[in-house]
C-alpha cells in the first residue's frame, strides 16, 4: 500500500462487492468469495517495480500467502459486522488525509493507479482497515496488561540496551525555507517564497505557538521540511554529537526544558523552531526511569498483542467455513503452478 500505516488496507477484500460470474474464485469464506484478480492485484502490489518475481513456484507461494491473509481479513470483517463495529465518514476522511499527506496530488493518484485503484476503492479499503483495527482494539488490545515484574524481567534480559553512550535529544521542528520546496508535504500546501515571506511566516507561527497553538498541528499544516512535517515535525532522538556543528541549536537546547519551544533559529537553509520532546542522559538508565518503563511496557504490549492477535484469528477461523481452491489446485498439481 501507499504507506506502512495502510499496509493492512492492501489486504482487505471488500465484502460488499458483487462480481461477474466469469471471475475465478480462489477461496470462499462462509459463502463470500475471494477472487483470483483480487489476489493478483495485491500480489503485484508486493513486488518492487522492475524486480524479478522469481520462479513460478516462488510466485505461487507468495500468492498463497496473500490469499491466506485475505481469508483472515474477511473473517475479521464478518466478525466485526456481527459485533456492530463501524466507522464514520469523518474517520475515513481523517485517515485518507493522513495517508495522502506525504505526497503531492499527482504522486498520490499515480500510486493508486499503479495498484489498479481509484479513490473510491481506496476509501473502501481504508474503511475496512479501520473496522478491523477497532475490532482488534476491542477484543485484544484493551485486555492486555503488563506487570511490574514483567518489566523488571525484561530489563534484566536487556540491560545493555539501556546503557546510553551520549546525550540524545528527542526533537520536533517547524521549518520554513526562503526558496520554493519542490517536495512540499504540509497539509496546507503552504510554501514561503523569498526571504521576506519566510521571515513573516516563521514569526506568525512562533506567535501562534506562544498563544497556545499545538506544535504538532502547526508542523503538519505549515512546516516545509518534507521528511518531518507529516509526523508533526518529529525528528526522533538525535545524538548530541550530530549537533555540534549547529551552534545556535545547541545553545537553544541547553536552556530548554522538556516540553518547551525554542526561539526562532536562523540557519543557512532557513528558519527553524524546535520543541524538546525528551532528553536521554548518558549512562546506565535504571529500571525506575519512567522513560525506560514506558519503552519496555510498549515493547511487551506489542509482543503480547501480536501473539494474541494470531491466536484470536486462528480461533475465529476454527469456527468459519473456509475453502481454499487455490491450495486445492496446488496439491492436485503436485506443487506446480496449476493456476492457468
Amino acid at each position: 500500500m501507499i504507506l506502512a500505516v495502510a499496509a493492512l488496507a492492501s489486504l482487505v477484500p471488500s465484502c460488499a462487492r458483487k462480481a461477474p460470474s466469469d471471475r475465478e474464485v480462489w477461496a470462499d469464506v462462509d459463502g463470500t468469495p475471494i477472487f483470483r484478480d483480487e489476489v493478483e492485484k495485491h500480489y503485484r502490489g508486493r513486488l518492487t517495480p522492475g524486480s524479478d518475481a522469481g520462479s513460478e513456484e516462488q510466485a505461487l507461494g507468495l500468492k498463497l500467502n496473500v490469499l491466506d491473509e485475505l481469508i483472515n481479513n474477511q473473517i475479521l470483517l464478518a466478525h466485526a459486522a456481527h459485533s456492530q463495529i463501524a466507522v464514520s465518514e469523518a474517520e475515513v476522511d481523517t485517515k485518507v488525509a493522513q495517508i495522502e499527506s506525504p505526497y503531492s496530488k499527482e504522486e498520490f493518484q499515480g500510486k493508486l493507479s499503479n495498484q489498479g485503484l481509484d479513490l473510491n476503492d481506496f476509501r473502501q479499503q481504508v474503511r475496512e482497515t479501520l473496522i478491523i483495527q477497532k475490532l482488534i482494539n476491542k477484543e485484544i488490545a484493551s485486555r492486555i496488561t503488563v506487570t511490574d515484574a514483567e518489566i523488571a524481567a525484561y530489563y534484566e534480559r536487556n540491560r545493555t540496551t539501556f546503557d546510553v553512550p551520549e546525550t540524545h535529544y528527542h526533537l520536533a521542528q517547524i521549518a520554513v525555507t526562503p526558496q520554493a520546496e519542490p517536495q512540499l508535504r504540509n497539509l496546507k500546501n503552504d510554501d514561503a517564497r523569498g526571504p521576506a515571506a519566510a521571515r513573516r511566516k516563521i514569526e506568525k507561527l512562533y506567535s501562534e505557538l506562544r498563544s497556545g497553538a499545538d506544535f504538532a498541528t502547526l508542523a503538519q499544516e505549515y512546516s516545509e521540511d518534507p521528511r518531518t512535517a507529516p509526523g508533526g515535525g518529529d525528528m526522533g532522538f538525535v545524538p548530541a554529537s550530530s549537533l555540534r556543528a549547529n551552534g545556535p541549536l545547541l545553545r537553544a537546547l541547553s536552556s530548554l526544558k522538556v516540553g518547551e519551544v525554542s526561539p526562532i533559529i536562523q540557519g543557512p537553509d532557513g528558519y527553524h523552531i524546535i520543541k524538546l520532546l525528551g532528553r536521554e542522559e548518558p549512562g546506565q538508565h535504571p529500571v525506575s526511569d519512567p522513560q525506560v518503563q514506558n519503552s519496555i511496557r510498549q515493547t511487551l504490549m506489542s509482543e503480547k498483542e501480536e501473539l494474541l492477535k494470531a491466536a484470536y484469528i486462528e480461533d475465529l477461523r476454527n469456527h468459519a467455513k473456509v475453502v481454499n481452491y487455490l491450495a486445492e489446485k496446488v496439491v492436485a498439481g503436485t506443487g506446480t503452478a496449476a493456476t492457468k
